[in-house]
C-alpha cells in the first residue's frame, strides 16, 4: 500500500472513533437532561410577582446565591444568563429565567409564573392571560428589500 493510502485509512478510522464516542456522550447528556427536566417538573409552583429587572448577566455577577455559583460548572460561570430580578412578597430575589421566555418578560409588570427554585420556566399575566410581545421592528434595509420585491410581484422573505 502507497504512504497515502494508509494516512487515509488512519484518518478514517480516527473519525469513526470519534463519531462513536460523540454518539454515546450525546445519549448520556439527554438522559442527564431528562432528569433534570423530570426534577424541575416535580419542584414547580405558580408565584406571583413583580418584575423589577431583567438582564443577561454572568453568573458571578448576577446576584444569586453563592452555594448556586460554587455548584455550578466552571465554564458556565462565565457564560451569560438570563437573570430577571423580582420581588416575591416581602422579598427581592433574582431568578433564572429560561431562555425561550426571557424577552416575553415585562419589565416593571406584576406577573404570575411558574417557577422552580431559582428558575423561571413560564410567565402569565396577573389574571391568567398569557403575555404577547409586539413583534420586533424591521430595519431599514429589510423594509426596503420587501417594498421592492413587492413592487416586483415577488414573494416577500421573512
Amino acid at each position: 500500500m502507497k504512504t497515502v493510502g494508509i494516512v487515509l485509512l488512519v484518518i478514517l478510522a480516527v473519525l469513526i472513533i470519534a463519531l462513536i464516542v460523540l454518539y454515546f456522550l450525546g445519549k448520556k447528556a439527554q438522559k442527564r437532561q431528562e432528569q433534570q427536566q423530570a426534577q424541575i417538573e416535580a419542584m414547580k409552583q405558580t408565584v406571583s410577582m413583580l418584575i423589577i429587572d431583567k438582564k443577561r448577566m454572568k453568573l458571578k455577577d448576577s446576584g444569586l446565591p453563592q452555594a448556586v455559583i460554587d455548584q455550578s460548572p466552571k465554564l458556565m460561570r462565565g457564560s451569560k444568563l438570563p437573570i430577571v430580578k423580582a420581588k416575591v412578597g416581602p422579598q427581592i430575589m433574582s431568578l433564572v429565567c429560561e431562555e425561550k421566555i426571557f424577552d416575553s418578560v415585562p419589565v416593571k409588570k406584576e406577573v404570575k409564573a411558574v417557577v422552580s427554585g431559582i428558575y423561571i420556566t413560564s410567565v402569565k399575566g396577573l389574571h391568567g392571560k398569557p403575555i404577547v410581545t409586539p413583534p420586533k421592528k424591521k430595519g431599514f434595509f429589510k423594509r426596503t428589500l420587501e417594498k421592492a420585491q413587492e413592487k416586483a410581484g415577488a414573494k416577500p422573505i421573512k
